[in-house]
């Protein structure tokens, strides 16, 4: 049974499992995501829809534009049932005012998203990427004009740093403006960054957490080892950019637990991947992404996987993060003062500091 929960302080209700439509379409450079034909993007639609998944995720980039017309066509007669995100602001077409988080780039790419997928409103609209360039109250000011127009419901960011983010909300709630609903965020085992400022961050704010590719683009699909490498025709065997690997070993390290601890289940190391992020800390929605019908019916199916305390602790402890500062200071010096967003954070840096011998 699929679990629902309000975006931060918004009124938007949606799953905790997210549908991600970067696979569809597979055109205009995103050949390696995917190569999905329209009947399986209804299929993906209406099978996700009756596992309890409302809420949708694209954006104009993916694709550059064809991933929101076929989820447009797939969206049929069910648009009541669906909540629907995109994103605008990665330059696309090359032009002066393309892209950034200018009101000349969002308010075009609105109504050219709109059309796309032919409906008359978002739920979600995010800001793709923070533009420094830009005056905050020029992206705040025209998002909440959307918001008036009718065009969009909440709007959201996506890719931001802690300060930005509350440097955004700060000016909106100061102003009496609508602040972001959500945060997009990349938040993987392999990549727990995001545990440093923004899940604490975004649960204070009231701005919800949701969580873009869990499998981490692709390297953690259990496929990919000491001894294998990425299959060509994928984003990672075809010499994708993304993500950014810290160590390879460490990798190659935690794909092993993750295939022990999958084997325990009778489960896939994406299932194993799915299920603990599902209950951390401070997460709202995370996006799921398939290529094919078998990927997607495995990643809907992991809702139901419950990781023993065992297991959550063996990948909890073994992907465990530098306390860097001033979290190791707060740490060592203050827990009694913590928010509850932040406390199992702070807790588990005290405990990787006692494991650690400092005596010099």
């Amino acid at each position: 049974m699929m679990d629902y929960t309000l975006l931060g302080s918004s009124g938007l209700n949606i799953s905790k499992y997210s549908l991600g439509t970067i696979p569809f379409s597979g055109t205009k450079g995103f050949e390696d995501a995917a190569d999905m034909s329209q009947e399986t993007a209804n299929h993906f639609v209406d099978y996700a829809l009756d596992h309890g998944i409302n809420h949708f995720d694209t954006a104009n980039l993916y694709a550059k534009g064809d991933a929101e017309i076929v989820l447009g066509k797939a969206i049929r007669d069910k648009r009541k049932d669906m909540t629907i995100a995109s994103k605008t602001g990665v330059p696309i077409q090359g032009g002066p005012n393309d892209g950034g988080a200018t009101r000349v780039n969002i308010e075009a790419t609105i109504d050219e998203t709109l059309k796309r997928l032919g409906t008359d409103y978002l739920d979600l609209y995010y800001v793709h990427m923070w533009d420094g360039r830009v005056p905050v109250s020029e992206t705040v000011q025209v998002m909440n004009d959307l918001i008036k127009k009718g065009k969009i419901r909440y709007w959201g960011v996506s890719n931001y740093s802690g300060w930005s983010l509350a440097k955004t909300h700060t000016f909106a709630v100061e102003n009496n403006l609508a602040p972001p609903a959500a945060h997009q965020i990349y938040y993987t085992p392999e990549s727990r960054e995001a545990e440093y400022e923004l899940l604490p961050a975004g649960t204070e704010l009231g701005v919800g957490n949701t969580i873009w590719s869990p499998l981490g683009e692709g390297m953690l699909n259990g496929k990919i080892t000491r001894n294998q490498k990425a299959q060509p025709g994928t984003r990672q065997g075809n010499g994708w950019a993304e993500p950014y690997l810290k160590d390879k070993e460490f990798f190659y390290n935690l794909v092993e637990m993750l295939q022990d601890i999958a084997v325990k289940h009778n489960a896939t190391v994406p299932q194993v991947v799915l299920a603990w992020l599902r209950d951390r800390p401070n997460v709202d929605s995370v996006i799921i992404a398939a290529r094919n019908k078998e990927q997607l019916y495995e990643d809907v199916a992991s809702y139901t996987l419950n990781l023993s305390d065992d297991d959550v602790s063996q990948i909890t402890d073994f992907t465990a993060l530098e306390p860097i500062y001033p979290h190791w200071h707060r740490a060592m010096n203050t827990m009694e003062m913590a928010s509850e967003s932040e406390k199992v954070y702070l807790e588990a840096f005290n405990k990787t500091m006692k494991q650690k011998d400092q005596e010099i």
